[in-house]
């Protein structure tokens, strides 16, 4: 079993419990577009991002909006915004919250159980790519956005986390930054809060319904679909 993630001298068991890893109003039953098979190559990235500024992620517990930063983590940034205009995260939990640092999502195996079990944390879009170090002016302050990994150069895939707190003393710079919550903070704190098993799996499943893309200078700008 690998669960591994963000991780630092919080304390010593939280290697161990953070897990690596469409363009409609709404949730959508039949994504327009297919779930990619690999990371988007430098040029694909590039096409991908035009003109994407955000998204918005809507969960069973309220939405919250996200700024994207493509131009700091193209790659992860795209592979991203490839992922959530497929579908694929329609229906995953945050199958990890530690209060006070962070919430996880992204694991594809959440979506028939939301409960722990052997494995959690393992599951992936079937692709890993290169991580992208986090640019010079990008630090883990609260509500950033960023890949969740197996601790090796090339483990990126589906899994992010989501900020708490300001965990600048306690994560290396080895988890791409790809994005900051601008909207919807309380909602990022209340999933914070859930009470949680032993695992640190919420008791009460935090589902994400839809993200969607958002296009123009800024995440209100126009929402596909």
């Amino acid at each position: 079993m690998s669960r591994t993630g963000p991780m630092g001298p919080v304390a010593m068991g939280l290697a161990a419990i953070l897990a690596i890893g469409s363009c409609s109003a709404g949730p959508s039953a039949t994504p327009t577009a297919e779930c990619p098979t690999g990371a988007p190559s430098a040029q694909q990235a590039a096409q991908i991002l035009a003109d994407v500024a955000g998204a918005r992620v809507r969960t069973n517990k309220g939405e919250f909006r996200v700024e994207l930063y493509g131009e700091a983590a193209p790659i992860a940034t795209a592979n991203f915004v490839a992922l959530a205009r497929c579908g694929f995260y329609d229906g995953i939990t945050f199958h990890r919250v530690i209060p006070g640092f962070v919430i996880q999502a992204g694991d594809p195996q959440t979506r028939d159980n939301h409960d722990y079990f052997d494995g959690l944390g393992s599951g992936g879009p079937g692709y890993r790519f290169v991580i992208e170090p986090p640019a010079p002016a990008l630090t883990y302050d609260p509500y950033v956005v960023a890949m969740a990994n197996a601790g090796g150069t090339d483990t990126n895939g589906s899994q992010f986390f989501i900020d708490l707190a300001d965990l600048n003393a306690q994560l290396e710079r080895s988890y791409t930054i790809f994005g900051l919550v601008t909207g919807g903070t309380e909602i990022v704190d209340a999933i914070g809060q859930l009470p949680t098993s032993a695992d640190q799996v919420p008791l009460d499943p935090a589902i994400i319904e839809s993200i969607e893309i958002v296009t123009g200078t800024t995440d209100e700008a126009s929402p596909e679909g």
